[in-house]
């Protein structure tokens, strides 16, 4: 069976590397020009981890990820430590520790492991046309493509899916702006084995460490939509808002060079739905579950639409159209509950109701943590990966 992929980011060059295996030929399109993708890096909690280990990448991801031994939150104007823990217990639980990569070593990983032979750049899908024996994509060259089946990778503002929807589906503004890059760990903003973040005001200022003794930093800021920001600006919005902040915050200011590695992303997401398939054309990722960052599964989420479409496509035989109804039935709940939870999660940090976040804030005051090695679990258990075993 031949199957054309739209999007070469991390949902659909994984599902281009499962596929491929399974004996299809593959082949991936994407607009954009080279890999540079949107964010510095991104959270691949265990459920992401093992999607990968399941593609054969165990050890290169290993490599890629940083060491993140401990979770540690202070107070942002004082520096004040208001709790610090082991996430010895996620591994435990889950059987996979979990790693904090950069974006673009993952995504060049998994597209030098599809094959960049077969992934064409610089192609914007403008037309699909299924007359239910195959499916034809036109680009905006004029060139097409016919394959038996067609996925709809193609991020938050995905063409293909307003083909399977018929339109409609908005993105929804959440309410805040996140800066985020890498930097050299800096022992002066944190532990470099450590997740650590400076809350207060609503704001939220963190890092994680990633591979090549670097860290991971994002930061958000409650605002409209549409602040204006130029990129000559670099860190003065951060200043602006963090200038009071603790000596750790200001070593992250310090540290950023907005030349190397600063990026300023709105953060919209779009309400859960249902319907993923459309004849011969799926949809896979943010094109499928659009989510704000606030629980870090959105990546992870998209391994899991592609663990799953690959299973859908191993094991169901009847029709390419039976097969992504399968694949869509299994997807669609799972996703859209983690949607609501990063939703709920945003609320509850960016003090969109100040009485629940100085509520959270005090919460975090001398826990053990088990209370957030909970949440970051009940994330992770119900993946398919973890084929209904859950945490042990």
């Amino acid at each position: 069976m031949k199957i054309v992929i739209i999007g070469a980011g991390i949902g659909g060059a994984s599902a281009g590397i499962a596929l491929q295996r399974l004996g299809h030929e593959v082949v991936i399109y994407d607009r954009m020009r080279e890999n540079k993708p949107v964010g510095a890096a991104l959270s691949l909690w265990s459920n992401g981890v093992k999607v990968l280990n399941w593609l054969g990448l165990a050890e290169e991801v290993a490599d890629l990820g940083g060491r993140m031994e401990d979770m540690a939150y202070y107070e942002g104007v004082t520096g004040e430590e208001m709790c610090r823990f082991s996430l010895e217990p996620v591994t435990a639980l889950t059987g996979q520790r979990p790693y904090p990569v950069a974006r673009a070593d993952l995504q060049a990983l998994l597209m030098e492991t599809f094959g960049m032979e077969n992934i064409h750049l610089s192609s914007t899908a403008t037309g699909i046309d299924d007359d239910g024996e195959t499916v034809t994509v036109t680009f905006a060259d004029g060139s097409t493509d016919t394959a038996d089946m067609v996925i709809g990778a193609d991020g938050a503002r995905s063409f293909v899916r307003d083909h399977v929807t018929g339109g409609g589906i908005e993105r929804e503004y959440s309410g805040y702006t996140n800066f985020n890059g890498l930097v050299p760990a800096n022992e002066a903003i944190g532990p470099v084995d450590q997740w650590t973040t400076y809350v207060g005001e609503g704001k939220r200022c963190a890092v994680m460490p990633v591979a090549d003794d670097r860290f991971y930093f994002f930061v958000d800021i409650p605002q409209p939509s549409g602040v204006p920001y130029d990129r000559a600006d670099g860190v003065a919005p951060l200043r602006e808002a963090f200038g009071s902040w603790a000596p750790g915050v200001q070593a992250l200011l310090d540290t950023i060079d907005p030349d190397v590695s600063l990026n300023r992303v709105e953060i919209w997401d779009i309400t859960p739905f249902h319907t993923w398939v459309k004849g011969r054309v799926a949809i896979l990722g943010d094109a499928a579950h659009n989510t704000s960052p606030d629980i870090g599964q959105g990546a992870c989420s998209a391994l899991e639409d592609s663990f799953a479409l690959a299973i859908a496509v191993a094991t169901n035989t009847l029709s390419v159209e039976d097969t992504l109804r399968r694949y869509e039935k299994s997807r669609t709940v799972r996703a859209g509950e983690l949607v609501d939870r990063a939703r709920k999660r945003a609320h509850e940090t960016h003090a969109f109701d100040p009485a629940a976040t100085e509520a959270w804030y005090e919460s975090l005051r001398g826990t053990d943590g088990a209370g957030i090695i909970r949440g970051i679990v009940g994330n992770i258990e119900d993946s398919p990966v973890n084929l209904g075993v859950g945490t042990l």
